[in-house]
């Protein structure tokens, strides 16, 4: 992916960050030393993923305490705009002292989540409740780091390491993610299944949704509201004021996949809670809604709302238009009463609702609401059947 004419930069997962201050302060801790930079394994050399195996991840601090190391890494999420871009991601590792003659000679590795880890408090989620939110595919990155610093020191029969991740300011930023409504409650997640972070990755967004609905699923949610965002996420809690918590996510662009998604999981129901703008795109039948990805069809728009009743010089105003927006701002001047905008945004609903069955695979009912700027509901939509 390009920004202007230059490429967009790669960045590096919570879990290689946290892997790589395993590292250093293991080897610190068997006298290596203190590190300027390590390299460590990605999940992509056992996974398969579509990334490099290794990677050099610089160290920001790394300090002996008593009997045990700190090392921390910056975490730099590239060109990809990540809430924990920036943030210091610790790991301390602490010799565990073993009773009896060890089996193996090499150490046994224990790993938990210290402070601004978040903790996993609802099932659904590839990490049970209680536990601290460092899914498998890190959890693996960072033991191997660790017996790879071992290896490289030479040492043997040295017993137990315990390592301890933490954020400081985990808690903080753990606001800005969709922890929250997962039922990660305290920190953030220790994440990547690859090790790197593709900038603006449709897959990462992807993986959200579908633990977001996995979670619904476990708690026995039955109908699940798909959101474009955080207010019209705001205004559907509104409309279905009986519905959990856990129903509702923010499924962002991915209109098919979102559909797609929630029809494997066997919901009995799912809504869309949208604005105009996003609505538009959903009746053109584009799998995303975002800017770069499906081009609106400004032209078609026009004459849907001159179909509805747009007339004289404001249809003019409204071909001018470079946006959604703009056309339904020629349509209020054209029409104070609002009989206008409400016939084609009940027009737009109808296809998108007829796309949003399709890409469900026929497999539940889907619903749609349409609100306005201010939250009012304008249309509300539903399909009759499965298909």
């Amino acid at each position: 992916m390009m920004r202007g004419d230059k490429p967009l930069r790669t960045g590096f997962t919570t879990g290689t960050a946290a892997s790589a201050a395993a590292k250093a302060a293991t080897l610190a801790l068997l006298g290596a030393g203190a590190s300027e930079s390590v390299v460590v394994t990605l999940p992509s050399s056992w996974n398969e993923a579509d990334a490099p195996h290794q990677l050099v991840i610089p160290i920001s601090e790394c300090t002996v305490l008593d009997g045990h190391v700190r090392a921390g890494v910056i975490k730099d999420a590239g060109d990809d705009p990540d809430a924990t871009d920036g943030a210091l991601i610790v790991a301390e590792v602490i010799p565990v002292k073993e009773t009896g003659e060890p089996a193996d000679p090499s150490p046994r590795i224990i790993i938990e989540g210290g402070v601004g880890v978040g903790r996993v408090t609802l099932p659904g989620l590839p990490v049970p409740p209680g536990q601290a939110a460092i899914n498998p595919e890190p959890m693996r990155q960072i033991e191997l780091a660790v017996r790879e610093a071992v290896d490289m020191a030479g040492a043997r029969d040295i017993g137990a390491l315990k390592v301890v991740v933490s954020v400081p300011e985990g808690k903080r930023l753990a606001k800005k993610t969709m922890n929250p409504a997962l039922g990660i409650l305290g920190g953030i997640s220790i994440l990547g299944t690859r090790g790197t972070v593709k900038p603006f990755s449709h897959e990462a967004y992807l993986a959200t949704v579908r633990q977001a609905l996995d979670v619904a699923k476990a708690t026995g949610v039955r109908q699940v509201v798909l959101a474009t965002g955080g207010r019209s996420e705001r205004f559907a809690r509104g409309l279905w004021p009986d519905l959990p918590p856990t129903a509702f996510l923010q499924a962002g662009d991915l209109f098919a996949a979102g559909c797609e998604e929630a029809g494997k999981r066997g919901f009995d129901k799912a809504h869309w809670a949208v604005f105009f703008g996003k609505l538009v795109k959903m009746a053109q039948g584009l799998a995303s809604t975002h800017a770069r990805e499906g081009q609106l069809d400004l032209p078609g728009l026009v004459d849907r709302a001159c179909a509805a009743g747009l007339a004289g010089e404001f249809v003019a105003k409204a071909r001018e238009s470079a946006t959604a927006r703009g056309v339904l701002r020629a349509i209020s001047e054209c029409d104070g009463s609002g009989a206008i905008g409400r016939r084609l945004v009940e027009d737009l609903a109808h296809d998108a609702l007829a796309h949003a069955c399709q890409f469900a695979g026929g497999t539940m009912p889907v619903g749609l609401a349409v609100f306005d700027e201010s939250g009012r509901i304008v249309c509300l939509v539903e399909s009759d059947a499965t298909s």
